[in-house]
């Protein structure tokens, strides 16, 4: 008897296989952009880019560069994966034709960056309609969040210079939209500054928080159903001005930086006004209080009816305490303008804001570790694509996916649905993938490709 060596089986490999697709649970991505109408969108939307006799279309083209990001790619070249499986993604355009394409729209400015926001933002509001309760503004409300990121540069890059992190590349600034518990988010605006840009510059929130506002259904554009959450870089009385100017009244909830008069207003607190702060879960939470302070500074150069908001809690094993901490407890403050509510409950949902940093991870992973493009104006159509991608990864789950799948991130749908691999069947003039009956996630594929499948084509 001829024992066997080794944990694994030997296999035998070779070349000239027919049939097989790889990466086949794609096709959710690709059955969400047609039942969503971003293909047409998109095609319409760069209409004027496309040249006389040209043989792709330039909507087409970015759909698949923004198809290969969602799959994990992290530069042009990527779209090679779609070239090799046309069963399912179409001809695909060469590597010459796509940098031909982006280097057009980055001369371009403006006027391509708003035709691809447009296109994002007519299709974004038909998801929202087809997606029914599970839609981030079912209950009528909608929650923004903005935040800076670090991108590294690993090249002499334009606009790349030296962060406050003394690292070196850029800080865009990102808003995403809160999904809530039960889902994860989409991304509404992506504005690209130099490294050096300051982390509460007033202005760029502004600039973020307008891309982000036109990114939504018009009924939510202005008014206290939308809210705004940001953390201590929002807290200036510029973009407070702003959020609250009459006519945009919007609400918002936005960090501010525990100051001498912050601090002092903290030490006068009674310890009767001090309430129980809740966990995640919505309980009270051991060791932590909240209590608001709104008379007790000068507010009288902030907004009318703005409200202050302090928590003190203590801090978890070997964090480092602050000058402006009280009696060994963490201090935290927030402004907000909403009216009413328990004070346990408004800090929750400020605290909740802290989702945003796992839609940054997130979209490291798809495409914003680095930016893989020279000029600058070339990486705004990059970050327009990488947005392109995020936004397929959270449309297919909210229009297909129920229960905890919903809630997959990037990394976990990439590794169990989208790179199953299937067979390509011809029968009777229509195509069939077959995946494999021992795939763990082949039902969940199917029964997400049957629900696409059940709603109604774009008109």
């Amino acid at each position: 008897m001829k024992k066997r060596s080794g944990s694994y089986p030997r296999v035998r490999v070779e070349g000239g296989g027919r049939g097989a697709v790889s990466q086949a649970g794609s096709v959710l991505l690709v059955e969400t952009v047609r039942k969503s109408g971003l293909d047409t969108a998109i095609s319409a939307a760069l209409a004027p880019w496309r040249k006389p006799r040209a043989v792709h279309d330039p909507g087409k083209i970015l759909l698949d560069v923004a198809l290969a990001v969602a799959l994990g790619g992290d530069c042009l070249a990527d779209v090679g994966m779609l070239r090799a499986e046309p069963g399912v993604f179409g001809p695909v355009a060469s590597d010459p034709t796509v940098s031909r394409l982006v280097d057009a729209l980055a001369k371009s400015g403006p006027k391509a960056l708003a035709a691809i926001r447009d296109a994002r933002s007519h299709v974004r509001g038909r998801v929202w309609e087809l997606s029914g309760t599970s839609s981030p503004a079912a209950d009528g409300h909608v929650i923004v969040d903005i935040d800076g990121v670090l991108v590294l540069a690993h090249s002499e890059k334009q606009d790349a210079t030296a962060t406050w992190k003394k690292t070196f590349g850029h800080h865009p600034l990102v808003a995403f939209v809160d999904h809530g518990p039960s889902g994860s988010g989409e991304p509404v605006a992506a504005l690209l500054r130099p490294g050096n840009a300051g982390s509460n510059t007033a202005a760029d929130h502004i600039e973020t928080a307008r891309l982000a506002l036109a990114q939504l259904p018009k009924p939510l554009r202005r008014g206290r159903q939308t809210l705004i959450r940001t953390d201590s870089a929002g807290g200036t009385h510029t973009f407070l001005d702003w959020l609250s100017r009459r006519g945009r009244w919007l609400s918002y909830s936005v960090g501010m930086t525990v100051t001498d008069a912050i601090h002092q207003a903290v030490l006068n607190i009674p310890k009767k006004a001090w309430t129980p702060a809740y966990d995640s879960g919505g309980t009270e939470r051991p060791g932590a209080w909240v209590a608001e302070i709104t008379d007790m500074p000068d507010l009288s150069s902030w907004p009318k009816n703005m409200r202050l908001v302090v928590r003190k809690e203590r801090p978890h094993p070997g964090a480092q305490l602050r000058i402006t901490d009280v009696d060994g407890l963490r201090l935290t403050c927030f402004a907000t303008n909403t009216k009413g509510g328990q004070l346990a409950d408004l800090e929750l949902r400020h605290r909740r804001r802290a989702r945003c940093e796992d839609r940054i991870r997130n979209a490291r992973h798809t495409g914003l570790r680095s930016l893989p493009l020279h000029d600058t104006a070339q990486n705004r159509i990059w970050l327009e694509i990488v947005q392109l991608a995020l936004d397929l990864l959270a449309w297919m789950p909210m229009l297909a996916l129920t229960g905890d799948t919903r809630r997959w991130e990037p990394k976990k749908l990439r590794l169990r649905l989208f790179s199953a691999a299937a067979r390509l069947v011809n029968t009777g003039r229509r195509h069939w993938l077959r995946f494999t009956a021992r795939w763990p996630w082949t039902d969940i594929i199917t029964h997400a490709i049957d629900r696409l499948h059940s709603l109604p084509n774009p008109i």
